[in-house]
Order: structure tokens, then sequence, then C-alpha cells
């Protein structure tokens, strides 16, 4: 009882600190309450993405007095934790970017469900639906500290408008827009298939749309086959738009070679466009914005992933749960600064981010074009995250996985649909076996 008065108060002083968050000289409200306590917090941020966290990490210590370390653990930060939790020494907080790999942890004890006032914060400035992302057998253990939308294209809208294309609403207004563009000598498509992951979200977005979230769970545990009709569907409708002629740039096997990076500039970069549109998710426009070329919101725009079949409007998401390796007050207290609209505010004035924090004022973020990512995020009736991430690693989850490659030799030749369903399910079943 006493810990969770002392909780209670150390809540009320940070809310008594939220008008700092703008970042002003004023000290008068520093916090004293956690003097002395130092945290560690695990993140896989580098570079300026750092430096925006670490922002969020300085306030906290401003309005609490306690010492915040940051660790980055990079693409390796799965390795990191593991080997800190090896040696008993984890830090005190992290922020993964793999549920399944919060999962592990959950059934291994190794990370704190979520009590108190840091279970609160995330039930008062949350949906249900992430809510329910951060809860693993009945309890609430994470919360999505930042997000992806990864459920638009986006286009160049000059190139749209010369050849007096549309931006779609269905998958067939979509066909028709390609054939719009291509007949208007423009290819439609970049497609980035020298990085598996891009091909991954293709996959999964007709996936949704085509089976349904209660299928896109099933397959994401393979309690259904990878060779299930949904399944062999939703391949079919990705070939066949790979394969039609002049649809992608490049052709099948010149996609098979170009780079995600690459392929932004390719459409919004330097010279005249090779590409008219590019599948990605909200974190294009940051890529976009360091070509200096045009601008997000003018040329570059985005629309969101077309219905298929009469398929209601869907958000496939990822991002970073902060999840507590230890429930010390001052763990819990990050946790609950971190479910704070004050927290996420700080990172929203910033390129490339984007929260699911309800609470969070869409007048904090940086543009319109941002705040209509951020709120398709945040009010998405039907989520799901990212199926390759909630996959056993080796199955979705790096280069040499096998969903990566498998959709890798279907772009490159899309003909080969049914042998192309058959590895899979002969991967997930050696890949989830292991797991």
């Amino acid at each position: 009882m006493f810990r969770k008065r002392a909780l209670g108060a150390l809540v009320a002083l940070l809310t008594v600190g939220a008008t700092a968050c703008s970042g002003g000289d004023d000290t008068s409200t520093a916090g004293t309450e956690l003097r002395g306590e130092t945290l560690e917090v695990a993140a896989t941020w580098t570079g300026t993405e750092q430096a925006n966290f670490k922002a969020v990490l300085d306030e906290f210590s401003r309005r609490t007095g306690a010492t915040v370390k940051y660790t980055s653990g990079g693409d390796d930060l799965p390795v990191l934790l593991n080997s800190r939790l090896a040696g008993g020494a984890p830090p005190d907080v992290a922020l993964v970017s793999q549920p399944g790999v919060v999962n592990s942890f959950a059934r291994k004890g190794q990370i704190k469900e979520l009590t108190g006032p840091a279970a609160d914060a995330v039930r008062a400035n949350f949906s249900t639906a992430w809510q329910q992302l951060g809860t693993i057998d009945g309890k609430l253990y994470g919360l999505y500290f930042k997000a992806a939308n990864k459920s638009v294209i986006w286009y160049r809208s000059d190139t749209f408008n010369d050849a007096g294309a549309h931006p779609p609403k269905t998958w067939d207004e979509f066909l028709s827009a390609s054939r719009t563009l291509s007949d208007s000598g423009i290819t439609p498509m970049a497609v980035p298939g020298a990085d598996g992951w891009t091909l991954t979200d293709w996959f999964e977005n007709i996936y949704l749309r085509l089976a349904g979230p209660a299928r896109y769970d099933q397959l994401a545990r393979h309690e259904i086959a990878w060779t299930d009709p949904t399944v062999i569907r939703s391949l079919h409708l990705l070939a066949d738009y790979w394969k039609t002629p002049k649809a992608i740039q490049g052709g099948p096997r010149g996609a098979v070679q170009l780079k995600f990076v690459q392929s932004i500039a390719d459409v919004f970069g330097e010279g005249a466009p090779k590409s008219a549109m590019l599948f990605e998710g909200d974190f294009v426009a940051a890529e976009i914005a360091k070509l200096g070329r045009v601008k997000v919101g003018e040329q570059a725009r985005f629309f969101e992933w077309p219905s298929i079949d009469g398929s209601k409007p869907a958000v496939v998401t990822a991002g970073d749960q902060a999840v507590a390796f230890k429930d010390s007050k001052a763990a819990m207290a990050l946790m609950a600064f971190l479910a704070s609209p004050d927290a996420a505010t700080i990172m929203a004035g910033k390129v490339g981010y984007i929260s699911p924090n309800r609470k969070v004022d869409p007048a904090a973020y940086p543009d319109d074009i941002t705040r209509r990512l951020a709120t398709a995020v945040v009010d998405a009736d039907l989520l799901r995250f990212d199926m390759s991430d909630l996959t056993p690693q080796a199955f979705g989850g790096s280069t040499s996985a096998s969903m990566w490659k498998a959709l890798q030799d279907l772009l490159a030749d899309p003909a080969g649909v049914t042998g192309i369903a058959q590895r899979l399910e002969d991967a997930a079943k050696k890949d989830y076996g292991s797991s």
C-alpha cells in the first residue's frame, strides 16, 4: 500500500511539471522524488532518433531528479537484452519492436506486469486496440511509445495529374490508376524487392483485407497453413500485379535489385521520376524530406491502402513497445511517463514520429500529412501488428528469414505461387517448431 501511495504521489508530481514540456528554462517545477535513483533504458534508436528520445528522458529526469542512462542496441537489441538477462543485469526499461520477443520475455517471467499508475496511464491514454497489443495472457505488460502506419501508398501528385489518374479507394480502382499511368508513359510502381521486409508488408496488407482479421491472427500464429486458400488467393493477387507488363519499375527481376532508399529517390528525388508510386509506411515522409526535391503534402502525397472485396478500412502497424524488466518505483514511474501525452508530445514535434497515444494534440505534429497518418493509427477500428514481426525471427524477422526470401523469389518469378506457398508452409513448420 505504501508503494502505491508513493507512485501516486510521483504521478501527481509528473503532472505538475507538464507545463515545462515546451522546453523552457524555468526549473521551478523540477522534481526530487527520485533523486539518487539511476535508470537504464535500452532501445534500437541511434543518431537523430536517439537524440529525439533523449529529450524525453531528460524531461523525465528534470521532473523527478532521476538519472537516466540510454543504451542503444541497434538492430541487435534482442540479442543484447538476452545477453544482459543471462548475466542478471537487464536494463530497467526497454523499447522493443518485435512482439514475439516481448511474448518470450513474458512467458519466462522476465518482464513485469504493469499495475497502479503505469497501467492507469495506459488505459486512460490508449485505445482498446492498442491496449490489446500490449497485453499477453490477459496481463498488461507494455505500451507502444512509437508507432508506424504501414498501410499507405505514396504518390507523385504531378504525375497523377499529368496522366489524369486519381488516388484509388478500391483494388479495382488501384489497377485502373496503374493502367492509366502506364498508358501515359510513366511506370506506376516502384517495388524495392532487394529489401525483403517491404514485400512482407505488401502481403500483409492484401491478406488482412482479403482474409480478414481472424484469419490474419491465425496465420500469424501458424494455426492455419500457408497453403490455405486465402493465402493462395492473396499471393495470386500480389503476383498478378507484379507481373503486369510495365506495372513495376524494372520489371519483376529488376525490382528484386531495387533497394528501399533508392526507390524513394527514384520516385521523389532529383530529375524526372522513374515511377509514380511507392508503397511503404509513414516513415517515407522523413526520407522524402531529406532529399529536399519535392514537398510532402504537395508533390508527395499518400492514399490509404485500397479496399479489397469491400473490406473495411484497416491499418497494419509496427512500433516500439516499452516494457519493464524491474518493478522498482523508478522503473514504473518512467513507464507511467512514457504512457503520458506529455512524453509523446516531446517527440511529436520531430519528423518521422507518430504516437498511438490518443491524448496527443494533433497540433503537436509538424505538418498536416503527419497529423493524418497519426490519426489513422490512433482511430483505427481494425488494427493489426506487422505479421512478420509476430512470427519467429527465423521465419519473418531478419534478412535471411524464410518469408523474406520466399516473397523475393515470388517477385522475381510471379508465376510460381503454388510452389512459394508450399515453401512458406514447409518453413513455418520448421521455424515455429524451433522457436
